[in-house]
Formats: C-alpha cells, structure tokens, sequence
C-alpha cells in the first residue's frame, strides 16, 4: 500500500471522528428548583419554578445529542422531573416518576438526569412528576434533525413554542391536597394560560400577553404543547389555516385544519402561512370536556399573532372555537394522523391485553368523618385500570426495587383484561363495579414481546376522553372508535400501514383506542392518565420489561447520584 494511499484511509477515518463529534454533543444544565413570587389575575403567590422561570427554560438539542440536567432542589417539596416522550433507551433512571423510577429528590438535594434523543425529531417537553408540581414546573425540550438533515417539509422562516397550561390562584400542592383529605375533586383552576401568561380575556393580564410576531408571506412552525394538568384544549388561531406537521416527535403525513385539540401532555406541530391582511390575530384555546356534569374551567387564554408594522392599539381579531363538548370536532380531527411513511406495524401479537380505564367511587371507611368522604353520595373519588386502583410504593422506587431483588415492593400480577365483563359504557353499571381494589401490580413483558393494548373507556360514575401515557416507549395507535371494543369487527379496521407513532393517547369519551409497540426497552414503564387528577386517584399501571441478551438490551446500572428514599 502506498504512503498516499495509506495517508489518504486515516484522513477518511479522522473525518469521520470529526464529524461524529461535530453531530453528537453533551448538553450540561442546571435546574434550580426554588420558590417565586409569581403575579397573575391581580394576585401575587410563590410558585415553584425552574431558574425563577415561569414556564421553565426551552431545551433545544439535536437528534442523537446527550442530555445532561443537574437538579438542585431548593423548595420545601420532594421534586422529579420527567423528560416526557424521550425514549429513555436502557436509561430508565434518568425518566423521573416519583416512586417508579427514582425515589424524590428531597429539599437541599440534587440529581443528574443523563440521557441521548436517540431517533426522535420534533417537540417534546419536561415537567415535574411529583404531586402537582407540573402546574408550574415544565417547559419546551425542542429537537432538531441531526446536523446535515432537514426538516421533511420546507423550513420555516420562524419557530414558536406555544405551551398551554393551567394557573390556580391558590398553591396547587395544597389544592391537591385538600382533595385527597376530603375526597372530593380538586378545585378547577382559575386560568388556562399560553407561555405562562393568561391573556387579554382576564383581569389584570393584558400587559403580559404573549405577542407572536410575523411578517406577510412568511410560514411559522409553531410547536404546541398541552402542559395542563387536568383538561385537554381546544387551540385556534383566528383566520389561519393550521397545517399539521408532527405530533409527539413525530412526522405525520400533512393535513390542514382550523381547529387542534391536545389531551394534556400531547404535542402537536402545525405550520402557520401568513397570508391574511395585516393585522393582529387571536391565538386562543379553551377547554374540551367530554365528561358529563363535572366542573371546569370554562374561561380562554390568548396570546396575538401580530403582522409587523401593525398598530397595537388595534384590537386583534377573535377566533371561533368549537362548543365545549364538541366530541365531533374531536373525531374528525384525530382520524387525520397518519405516519409521513408507510411503517413497521407489529402484526403477530405476543401480549394481547385488554385495559378498562375509568373512575370509581370508594365508600366511606368506618373510622373516617363525613368531612373526608366528600364524594358523591358520601364517598371518596378513586380511579382505576381493570378495577386496580394503582398505588405508589413509598420506601424504594419500582425500578429500585427490581434491580435490586427487592421482595415486597410490588407484584406481577396485573391483570391482562378485566376480572368483569360487563356493558363498559352502558348506563346500567353494577354498583359493585364502582370500588376497585387498591395494589402495585404490573405487568411483565418479555423483550422483545410485541404488544397491543386495547383501552376501553368505561361509564363508571362518568364516561370521559382519557390522555393515556406510557413512559419510555412511543406506540402506533391503529385504532379507535366509540362504545364496546368489538374484536371481531373493529379489528378489520386497523390501520396496520401508517398509523401515527404517539406517546400519549386520547381515548375517546365513551369509546376505546388501540395501541401497538415492541418492548424494546428494559426497565419500568408506568402507563397512567395525564389527568394529573386521575392519576393521584389511581389510574395508572406500570410495565416491567426484562433485559433481553447483551449490553444493549439490558438496563445500564443505577447512577451513583440516585436519590435515596
């Protein structure tokens, strides 16, 4: 071989060190949990928050980058944080749900979340995962393509992080918290807010409304994330054409819509044209509530797309949003997500399972005062999946304790369908069904096992749109429809070709949806509501997969930083 030619491979070799070190690179943060005067609505309170942030800071990394979060907890709670919809591959400790996969950080300590956006691109986001924290403590975690690659639709001229949230007068944790005392449901908020601010339609809250701005001509992608806590939203901007782009870090085939609705915990990516007379546009969202006869939050934030070289003493333009329980709105809207490809859809099942999900009612203890069984008719509100009502260990987390061997912790035994079948959303539910038991039990899947998860709303107490979750795993959602699961005619229907990939799904009010995923990723997954109500109340579950063969099909080790219970 000659000196040039052998000269000529280590200059290949080094390029290409090069380039790996240029596209992959380790992002180091550091989150200070700490308490701010935070004012809304006339009215100053301390809010938990991130660096004194309200929403928290906006992480923007690219595909195949390493994260690097140090959290310093400087409030009187115990705080996680969780990296919603990041894979976590083999990296379970770094995914944050108090008592599942970490036990709390406590006040006056610290933990570093390390993790790699291994194949995902879009929007994402983190928030906190203890008690009601989230209510304040979130923020944007933006992914770009890899260096080098592009978007699969025309760059836009502009990028904005729309964040939607709720805003109680009073401290969350204690709203929280005097619902599990008395057990009533929550007070609902006070506010639903975009970018932390509430908008123009509130008092005290015009000076602060969020201003988009854009020029005619130009396309903004705006990246919109439900961060609420308890209500899924209608999302509209006056006069524009929303075109969808992704969803939960992921591409999706185009569509065109004037109307988003987001359960909470769900992206959506939408590409805005600036085509309409200069002016200025309300942006607004407002609650979408399928469950009968429940309180809510009925008010609406805004925040302005405003057109440069517009005066702002014009008043902007309002939009039309659909009715609150505008179910059909909703339907329309979530059978237009398709994948921007045909995919690899798991057709031979392993796992079969069946999930019931919904409410219930526990009856009042004998030791107990009326004051703590504020519920209906002298009960307390619980929730639950195939009648277990799920409960958080308190002395080692769920992944502590299967690493570890650790007896007692939990069980593997949660059902694969429900110990009763009956009319799920029939109106003539036995009273017996209503009390679920209580338990820590999951389920095991084999790696590697590919499973589909069918979850059926029911009408216990209330039928009502659900924003299912499951933690370190995205799924394709073939399927979904309104009343009984029906396998032998719904399953003809399933999109088995280009179903959206999601992390968080909506199942219908009074109606089921159909998931499918490989357990390719070692470790405990929780699956739960993001109805941060429902989950306190017990509607949750969790996954446990085994290691499959090799370092990378097993769980790393646990970090020497890991907080202690």
């Amino acid at each position: 071989m000659t000196t040039v030619h052998t000269f000529s491979i280590l200059l290949f070799f080094c390029s290409l060190f090069s380039a790996s070190l240029i596209i992959a690179k380790v992002q180091h943060h550091d989150f200070v949990i700490q308490e701010t005067p935070v004012k809304r609505l006339c009215k100053t309170r301390n809010a938990i928050t991130v660096n004194g942030m309200f929403p928290g800071p906006t992480l923007e990394v690219n595909n195949g980058d390493t994260l690097e979060v140090k959290v310093h907890n400087r409030a009187r709670y115990n705080i996680t944080i969780h990296w919603h919809g990041v894979r976590q591959i083999r990296t379970g400790w770094a995914d944050g749900p108090e008592f599942v996969t970490q036990c709390p950080i406590r006040p006056g300590m610290s933990y570093t979340y390390r993790f790699t956006i291994q194949g995902q691109e879009g929007t994402l986001w983190w928030h906190a995962h203890s008690s009601w924290l989230r209510a304040t403590v979130y923020g944007a975690l933006i992914i770009h393509p890899t260096p080098g690659s592009s978007f699969p639709f025309p760059k836009p001229d502009r990028q904005t992080a729309l964040m939607l949230g709720e805003w109680w007068n009073a401290n969350p944790v204690d709203v929280i918290n005097q619902a599990t005392r008395t057990g009533a449901a929550p007070n609902i908020s006070d506010a639903y807010t975009i970018n932390g601010q509430p908008g123009d339609l509130y008092n005290c809250s015009t000076k602060e409304t969020v201003v988009v701005p854009i020029n005619s001509g130009e396309t903004s992608l705006l990246r919109v994330i439900n961060a609420a806590l308890n209500q899924p939203l209608f999302f509209t901007v006056a006069n524009h054409k929303l075109t969808v782009v992704g969803a939960d870090a992921s591409y999706l085939k185009p569509f065109t819509t004037k109307v988003l609705m987001l359960g909470p915990g769900q992206t959506t990516d939408v590409l805005l044209t600036a085509d309409q007379p200069p002016k200025r546009y309300y942006i607004a969202a407002r609650a979408y509530q399928s469950a009968q006869n429940a309180p809510f939050d009925n008010t609406t934030t805004t925040a302005i797309l405003q057109y440069k070289k517009t005066t702002t003493t014009s008043k902007p333009i309002m939009p039309v949003l659909p009715a609150f329980n505008d179910t059909n709105t909703v339907t329309s809207f979530s059978r237009k997500f398709k994948s921007l490809r045909n995919v690899v859809v798991p057709k031979t099942i392993d796992d079969n399972l069946f999930f019931t999900i919904g409410l219930g009612l526990d009856n009042c203890p004998k030791n107990f005062p009326k004051s703590r069984c504020q519920g209906l008719n002298g009960t307390r509100f619980t929730a639950s999946m195939n009648n277990v009502s799920f409960v958080l260990p308190s002395n080692f987390s769920l992944l502590q304790a299967h690493s570890n061997g650790i007896p007692g912790v939990f069980t593997t035994d949660f059902p694969a369908k429900p110990p009763v079948k009956f009319d799920y959303t029939g109106n003539n539910i036995s009273r017996a069904l209503f009390q679920p038991v209580k338990g820590t039990k999951l389920y095991k899947l084999k790696y590697g096992s590919r499973v589909q998860v069918v979850l059926q709303d029911t009408n216990i107490v209330t039928s009502e749109n659900h924003p299912i979750h499951l933690h370190g795993n995205d799924f394709y959602i073939v399927g979904e429809g309104f009343g009984n699961f029906n396998p032998k005619k719904d399953t003809s229907k399933f999109n088995l070709v280009d179903p959206p990939l999601r992390n968080t799904v909506a199942v219908p009010v009074n109606g089921w949806a159909v998931i499918r995923f490989v357990a390719d990723n070692p470790g405990v997954w929780l699956m739960h509501c993001h109805l941060d109500v429902h989950i306190k109340w017990g509607l949750a579950m969790a996954f446990l997969v085994d290691n499959g063969v090799g370092e990378l099909e097993t769980l790393e080790a646990p970090p020497h930083d890991l907080p202690i219970c």
